[in-house]
C-alpha cells in the first residue's frame, strides 16, 4: 500500500486523496513510514516473567505428581497435602497447566468420562404429518402417589392432536400401540414422519423401537433433561392443565380421566384458535382450510384500510400463511 500512495504522489495526486482510495487514512500511512513501523511488533520476542518456573522446576513437579502416593490425586489435593509435609511447589492452577502440557490430565476413574451430548438435529416441517411430537404426562388419581399417564401425540405443523390415550401405568407397549392406530388413522407412509420425544423409557423402549421401524418412522430424541427440546408437547401439556374446566380433584377413575380427555382433545382440535398458527384451529390447518381463512381475513382488513387510511399509521395484521414450522433450529 505504501508503494501505491509514493506512486499515485508522484504522479501529481494528493496523499490524503490515495490514502481514502485504498480506505486507510493519511495519519496511518504515516505511522507506517516512520522507521521503527517497518515490521510487525508482534514478532518481536516476548517479555519472559521473572516468576517463570525453570526447566527443573517443572519437572520435579510432574515427578512429585506422578509418585504413588499422587498418582491417582487431582492437583487441588496434591497442594495441601505437600503443604502438610512443609513442602510448596506451586499453585494448583499452575500444576494443573504443568500437567495439562504434558498430556496428564485425563479420565482415570471407572466411571466413564463425561461426554459432550449435542443438540437434536434442526427439524422442518411444511406441510402436515411430517414431525410429529409426543411425550407423558401425569393426571392425579384419588390415591396419593398414583397417577395416570396420558400419551399424547401431536402434528407440530397443524398442532393438532393426532393421537391421545389414557393410560395406569407407562409402558413402550402401549406407546406403540398408540403409533400404530395414528400411521393407520392418518395413512402414514415409511419415512414420512419423524417422530420426536424426550428420553424418558416409554420412548425408548425396545418395542417402541421396533414398531417405529417396522411403520417407518423416523425417531428423534431431546437431550437427557432438556426439556426445551420439545417445546411443542411441554407447551401443549400446559394449555390443557390451565384450562378452566380441568379437575380440581382428582380423577375419580380412568373411564372419567379418558372422558375428560376426550372433551379436550376435541375443544383444542376444533374449537381452540391458536396463536401460533395465526388463530385459526389445528384441525382447519391439519386440512389446509386454513389457507383460505387467511386470506379472507386479510381482505377484510385490507377493505377496513382503504375505508378509513388515516385511521392506520402502518401496514394492516399479517395474515399470511406460516409454510414452515421449526424444531430445535439452529441459532
Amino acid at each position: 500500500m505504501i508503494l501505491w500512495v509514493n506512486e499515485a504522489q508522484e504522479n501529481g495526486a494528493r496523499q490524503s486523496k490515495a490514502c481514502e482510495i485504498i480506505g486507510i487514512s493519511a495519519k496511518t500511512l504515516q505511522r507506517w513510514n516512520q522507521l521503527d513501523n517497518r515490521q510487525d511488533g508482534r514478532l518481536e520476542p516476548q517479555h519472559i516473567p521473572a516468576s517463570k518456573l525453570t526447566e527443573l522446576e517443572r519437572a520435579r513437579i510432574i515427578k512429585v505428581c506422578n509418585e504413588p502416593e499422587h498418582a491417582n490425586l487431582p492437583p487441588n489435593k496434591i497442594v495441601p497435602k505437600l503443604a502438610d509435609k512443609g513442602l510448596y511447589l506451586a499453585s494448583e492452577s499452575t500444576i494443573y497447566r504443568i500437567l495439562k502440557a504434558n498430556k496428564q490430565l485425563c479420565h482415570r476413574l471407572n466411571s466413564k468420562p463425561n461426554k459432550k451430548i449435542t443438540k437434536p438435529k434442526a427439524l422442518v416441517a411444511t406441510a402436515p404429518n411430517q414431525i410429529y411430537s409426543w411425550d407423558i404426562t401425569y393426571l392425579p388419581t384419588a390415591v396419593k402417589g398414583l397417577f395416570y399417564y396420558l400419551y399424547l401425540v401431536m402434528d407440530i405443523y397443524s398442532r393438532k392432536i393426532v393421537g391421545w390415550q389414557v393410560y395406569d401405568c407407562e409402558s413402550s407397549e402401549y406407546a406403540a400401540d398408540l403409533m400404530r392406530d395414528i400411521c393407520r388413522r392418518e395413512k402414514i407412509s415409511r419415512s414420512q414422519v419423524t417422530l420426536h420425544s424426550d428420553n424418558g423409557s416409554p420412548m425408548k423402549g425396545a418395542t417402541m423401537l421396533a414398531t417405529l421401524q417396522e411403520l417407518g418412522v423416523v425417531p428423534s430424541f431431546s437431550r437427557p433433561s432438556v426439556s426445551n427440546d420439545n417445546p411443542y408437547s411441554e407447551s401443549l401439556f400446559r394449555t390443557l392443565k390451565y384450562r378452566p374446566e380441568y379437575p380440581e380433584k382428582a380423577f375419580e377413575g380412568l373411564i372419567a380421566a379418558r372422558l375428560w380427555v376426550e372433551g379436550f382433545v376435541h375443544w383444542y382440535n376444533h374449537e381452540h384458535f391458536h396463536s401460533g398458527i395465526k388463530y385459526t384451529t389445528p384441525s382447519q390447518r391439519h386440512t389446509g382450510e386454513d389457507r383460505g381463512i387467511l386470506e379472507l381475513r386479510k381482505a377484510v382488513y385490507l377493505a377496513a384500510k382503504s375505508k378509513h387510511p388515516e385511521r392506520w399509521s402502518g401496514d394492516i395484521r399479517n395474515w399470511d400463511h406460516e409454510g414452515e414450522v421449526l424444531l430445535n433450529p439452529e441459532k
